[in-house]
């Protein structure tokens, strides 16, 4: 079964989290330029009524399906990658109360949230890296799914812990709408929220510099990626990312621990 948000409703997620501090103007701002209901709506998945933990994950992957992923010969390694961090969650001895999104770059959504032993994995079947770079728009959509579902959770009373992790092997070369600094306000206020993790891969090109892209959409530097161009490199990095998720899912006092170490814990 699906959220019950619709777009309305997914604004007045928004508003709620606003009027609640969660959300600075800018950051609501950045949430309201375009109509982002039916993308954000897509992400929603399982109900909140139908989980039954005392307290949530929210694993997040943004995996890049641009081009230049298959023109570097990464596209498997992507989907490795990703499925390496499932692997990880579904090792967790707190998976039941772990769910997972997957959305490509380009806003494809592989999986809107749901617990992780129903997760479809990534595979050259229902990945295809072919498209371009909408970094920042996709990444102010994902960000939003985030906030959503984390605000409809705390609407009901279950705490609530997100890790996400975005991917991509370039700068941002397709938005239409939203700007670095629009992805920043709301990666600022998730984290003033303290208790979400917003976290970059920046698959190397050769040129891109990768922690510049991350900083100017607020991301830190502890939670910055930058594997090289071997399928060993970006494996490790997934490893890296999928032992945070896995800490993260451990509870409160582990979240903190990793919030505050990053990747270099």
């Amino acid at each position: 079964m699906g959220s019950k948000a619709n777009g309305t409703g997914i604004q007045k997620l928004f508003d709620d989290a606003h009027a609640e501090g969660v959300l600075s103007p800018a950051g609501l701002q950045a949430l309201s330029v375009v109509d982002l209901g039916a993308q954000i709506q897509a992400g929603l998945g399982v109900n909140v009524d139908d989980v039954q933990a005392s307290e949530v994950v929210l694993v997040t992957v943004m995996p890049d399906d641009s081009g230049s992923i298959d023109y570097a010969g990464h596209s498997k390694t992507v989907c490795d990658g990703h499925n390496l961090v499932l692997d990880a969650l579904l090792a967790s001895k707190q998976k039941d109360g772990v769910l997972f999104h997957t959305r490509y770059l380009n806003g494809f959504v592989l999986n809107p949230f749901r617990p992780v032993e129903d997760v479809v994995r990534m595979h050259g079947k229902n990945y295809r890296a072919d498209q371009g770079t909408p970094l920042y728009d996709q990444a102010v959509v994902l960000l939003g799914t985030v906030l959503a579902k984390a605000q409809e959770f705390s609407a009901n009373g279950v705490p609530v812990r997100t890790v996400t992790l975005l991917i991509t092997d370039g700068g941002d070369a397709h938005s239409m709408n939203a700007k670095a600094r629009d992805v920043a306000a709301v990666v600022k206020d998730l984290k003033r929220a303290e208790n979400h993790i917003v976290a970059g891969m920046g698959i190397s090109d050769g040129s891109t510099d990768f922690r510049r892209v991350f900083r100017d959409m607020g991301i830190d530097d502890k939670w910055i990626l930058t594997p090289g161009q071997s399928a060993q490199e970006i494996r490790a990095a997934f490893q890296v990312f999928s032992q945070s998720a896995a800490r993260v899912s451990q509870g409160a006092a582990s979240f903190s621990r990793t919030a505050l170490g990053g990747f270099g814990q």
